[in-house]
């Protein structure tokens, strides 16, 4: 590996920029973090779960990894959160079964508090969850009160081991929106254990104030961020300059909510979750799109984005 030195940086960016292992798929994670390290991230975004690190790894697996990430980057580290977004982990033929909103959530719930845990070791502060999808013969109140009964308990767990979970509103799931996770969270009390994970592709479908006003609307609960474009039709997670994204204005509101009260700093991650075949090249590409956007953020004067079409989860 050539010395960090002469290798692409941000250390402008008002967020580290990261990028998701579920894009790197094809890959062991050594070589996962090598290819970020070669473009200069700052940050990973790590799914629990096959290829890249089994939940239930040892401590010392554990410890063995925050020291690769510790040494990252000639010691300047690389920051992580935690992602559990695995297809097929808890269920070979279902994906993301069960969900928090299915009859029987156990397993799930198990998985959850495991990966408080592991990012507990790792030092990652976020675990991203969502809600998942809601069965047709569940109504939504009772999707509703099953969520309010199991996350506080998650949530306690959470705090006991210094870890904020970042609940993400994912299209066609039951919790589909900034505005859904924001009212499950006053139900729950407000508690400073659980926030939000944004998804600036989701926004163009399912978010009706947009990037802007989804970032807004989240504010001081924004826990972590993923980026990916997207049509505004349908879910559909694609590089950049590959759907209706407008990448500058996104960045915009990314440094809008950085230098707001709330002040987001955290990880910001590219998710590819079907572009593991090619991720060398869309490693490299995403942060050369994203880095040019900053570098030409001056001359942005951004549109709202168009009304959302609401599409199915990934």
């Amino acid at each position: 590996m050539s010395d960090l030195a002469d290798r692409p940086g941000t250390p402008d960016l008002p967020f580290a920029l990261g990028y998701g292992s579920n894009g790197l798929g094809d890959h062991p994670l050594a070589a996962a973090l090598d290819l970020l390290e070669e473009q200069g991230y700052d940050a990973v975004a790590l799914t629990l779960g096959f290829p890249h690190l089994d939940p239930g790894a040892p401590a010392a697996d554990l410890a063995a990894l925050r020291d690769r990430l510790t040494r990252a980057r000639d010691g300047r580290g690389l920051r992580v959160v935690v992602e559990t977004g695995a297809r097929y982990l808890l269920d070979p033929r279902r994906k993301h079964a069960p969900a928090l909103v299915d009859a029987d959530a156990a397993p799930r719930l198990a998985y959850l508090r495991r990966s408080v845990e592991v990012a507990a070791a790792l030092g990652a502060p976020v675990v991203q969850l969502f809600s998942g999808v809601r069965a047709r013969d569940v109504p939504g109140p009772v999707a509703d009160e099953r969520l309010r009964e199991r996350l506080p308990g998650l949530v306690r767990h959470a705090a006991e081991h210094g870890v904020r979970l970042a609940l993400e509103p994912e299209p066609g799931m039951h919790v589909e929106t900034v505005a859904d996770a924001l009212r499950l969270r006053a139900d729950l009390g407000e508690p400073d254990a659980l926030g939000l994970t944004v998804d600036i592709g989701h926004c163009l479908v399912v978010e009706p104030g947009g990037v802007a006003g989804a970032l807004a609307a989240a504010g001081s609960h924004l826990a972590h961020v993923q980026i990916d474009d997207m049509p505004r039709t349908h879910h559909d997670h694609r590089p950049f300059g590959e759907g209706d994204l407008d990448l500058a204005g996104a960045v915009a509101a990314l440094a809008d909510a950085a230098a707001g009260p709330a002040g987001y700093t955290g990880v910001v991650s590219v998710e590819l979750p079907r572009h593991s075949w090619d991720a060398p090249r869309q490693v490299a590409a995403a942060a050369a799109a994203i880095r040019r956007a900053w570098t030409h953020l001056g001359a942005r004067d951004p549109a709202p984005d168009p009304a959302p079409v609401p599409g199915p989860a990934r």
